[in-house]
């Protein structure tokens, strides 16, 4: 397991790279990527579809909301609940930033994979799947 998690990590650090100029992290580009499909999940729904743990999401909501990429409206008919909706400016940015996401992961998987041969990647790929 301590393979898979350094691997992860170096897998992380280059998809990172490109959204750091917006001033996201991959956790914030995800839960964008959800609300824009699904605006107004409440945090316990957006974690529960993203496998985030309570405590984890709610920094992560908070720093979004600051940095104005989210917007937090309490429920209209249960007021000890707040919706999340994608803010103007993520509106804004979704085709970009989706673009951008697809040509970081093309990228991050090449350099990422750069050293395998094609039935290495193929078998790592299986291998992959087979733990999930």
């Amino acid at each position: 397991m301590y393979l898979l998690s350094k691997a992860y990590q170096k897998g992380h650090s280059l998809v990172q790279k490109r959204l750091k100029k917006y001033g996201l992290t991959n956790i914030q580009y995800v839960v964008l990527e959800l609300l824009w499909d699904s605006e107004g999940l409440t945090a316990s729904e957006t974690g529960r579809l993203l496998s985030i743990d309570k405590a984890t999401l709610s920094g992560v909501i908070d720093r979004m909301v600051d940095s104005q990429w989210l917007i937090k409206k309490q429920d209209e008919t249960d007021r000890r609940v707040s919706r999340l909706y994608p803010s103007e400016k993520s509106k804004q940015h979704k085709e970009l930033l989706i673009e951008e996401r697809i040509e970081e992961r093309i990228k991050a998987n090449e350099q990422f994979l750069s050293d395998f041969t094609m039935e290495e990647r193929i078998l790592l790929r299986r291998l992959l799947l087979a733990l999930l």
